[in-house]
C-alpha cells in the first residue's frame, strides 16, 4: 500500500515538475519575444531620430542655405513674388 502512494506521490511530483519547466520556457519565451520587439522599435525610433538630424543640419547648414538663395536667385523676380488678390469692396 505505501509503495502505491509513493509511486503516485512521484508520479504527481514529475508531473508538476515538467509543468512548472513548461510554463518556465513558455514565459521565458514571452520575454525574450518582448526584449526583440522593443530592440526593433528603438532602432526604428532611432533611425528616424537621424533622419530627422540630417533634415535639421540640412536647414541650419550654411552651405545649404546659400545653395538655396542661389537657386531662388537665378529665377525670375515674378515667380518669386506671388501676385496679390484685390480686395472687394462692399457697398454700403
Amino acid at each position: 500500500m505505501r509503495l502505491g502512494f509513493r509511486l503516485v506521490f512521484v508520479a504527481l511530483y514529475c508531473t508538476s515538475v515538467m509543468l512548472f519547466a513548461a510554463s518556465l520556457r513558455n514565459a521565458n519565451d514571452r520575454i525574450f519575444y518582448k526584449i526583440c520587439a522593443a530592440r526593433v522599435s528603438q532602432s526604428r525610433l532611432k533611425q528616424q531620430l537621424a533622419g530627422k538630424q540630417l533634415r535639421l543640419e540640412n536647414l541650419i547648414n550654411p552651405t545649404s542655405v546659400s545653395q538655396q538663395v542661389s537657386q531662388q536667385g537665378n529665377q525670375p523676380i515674378k515667380q518669386q513674388i506671388k501676385p496679390i488678390k484685390p480686395i472687394k469692396q462692399i457697398k454700403k
